[in-house]
């Protein structure tokens, strides 16, 4: 009798705090997951989310190419999942999502499987920002080398772990003001992270086209002024709303940017010049969430759950401003 082993899945950046989302999807269909990260001794935290044997976690570094391919040797898929928000040490915007990802296509490739790649709204070769300009050129290497590779553009995800309204409500708890850079008009239409994680899960089960570049937006279109208020109804404070002029949030982001973590960089200033919505070209041709019949959580819904902690009083305070 022969005995078929679930399908094994290597996942680059699978720790992180989309990584953890989208092993606990493919484990909940049986997939095996191998965790390529760059310390496997902190990725104990995985293991809950599956059987026993059923997630293993392995060394491998972008910056070396003979990793990647160990970690992918054995895969019947890949998803690469890495990105960093700003530079530190070795880590560097045009080592991670342009040499990164053009290295686990090939090894992608060469070992005949299919690629996942997570990439970002607003990702473009010729945008003034190095995040997105290096999101682009990732992008664009990807499809040279793996034509078929399935890319995942997602806006600001959100979710119990996520660095934007964890960041805004924690600035919230010790600051009397929230500033809006740009006067907070720009837009956003921020994606669950599990809403996320599940296109990615069904990239593996084979359910997307392949080629395609899908476009991920919730269920809302909001501007940074309304994501913070939204946030400070949530906590329950009453926090000024002072715009930022961009000259000034330029200056501040050179400044904090030096930090070893920076609240914000000069780079993000310069991405948040520019909306991240899905387009309608991407609607039309069922590229999104609604095209795959998944319907978004609101940020309504899922904020409660996990910003309550930066209430006065935890989950014992009632959501009235203080």
């Amino acid at each position: 009798m022969t005995i078929t082993k679930p399908k094994l899945v290597t996942i680059f950046g699978g720790s992180g705090f989309v990584g953890r989302h989208v092993v606990r999807a493919l484990t909940a269909r049986g997939y095996r997951v191998r965790v390529a990260v760059r310390r496997p001794d902190l990725a104990f935290h995985l293991q809950p989310l599956g059987g026993v044997g059923q997630i293993q976690a392995v060394q491998a570094n972008l910056r070396y190419r003979w990793s990647i391919d160990r970690a992918v040797a054995g895969s019947d898929h890949v998803i690469n999942l890495v990105g960093i928000p700003y530079e530190t040490g070795n880590q560097k915007f045009n080592t991670v999502q342009v040499f990164g990802a053009h290295a686990v296509a090939e090894a992608a490739r060469a070992a005949g499987v299919p690629l996942t790649h997570m990439s970002a709204l607003g990702a473009d070769p010729q945008s003034p920002s190095i995040y997105a300009s290096t999101k682009g050129r990732g992008e664009a290497a990807v499809r040279e080398t793996l034509p078929d590779a399935v890319i995942i553009r997602p806006s600001i995800v959100f979710g119990p772990e996520d660095d934007f309204f964890n960041k805004f409500a924690a600035m919230a708890r010790i600051s009397p003001f929230i500033p809006l850079i740009g006067g907070g008009n720009t837009k956003f239409q921020p994606v669950y992270v599990g809403d996320l994680a599940e296109v990615i899960a069904r990239s593996v089960d084979g359910a997307l086209k392949t080629g395609s570049v899908y476009e991920l937006g919730g269920a809302e279109v909001l501007t940074f002024r309304q994501c913070m208020e939204e946030t400070l109804r949530v906590i329950g404070r009453k926090r000024l709303l002072i715009s930022l002029p961009w000259w000034v949030a330029r200056v501040q982001g050179s400044i904090l940017g030096l930090l070893p973590k920076p609240v914000i960089t000069k780079d993000q200033v310069i991405l948040l010049q520019k909306d991240y919505v899905v387009s309608e070209e991407a609607k039309t041709e069922k590229r999104t969430l609604e095209g795959l019949g998944i319907q978004p959580q609101t940020i309504e819904t899922i904020l409660p759950s996990y910003l309550w902690r930066f209430r006065v009083q935890g989950q014992y305070s009632s959501q009235k401003p203080a």
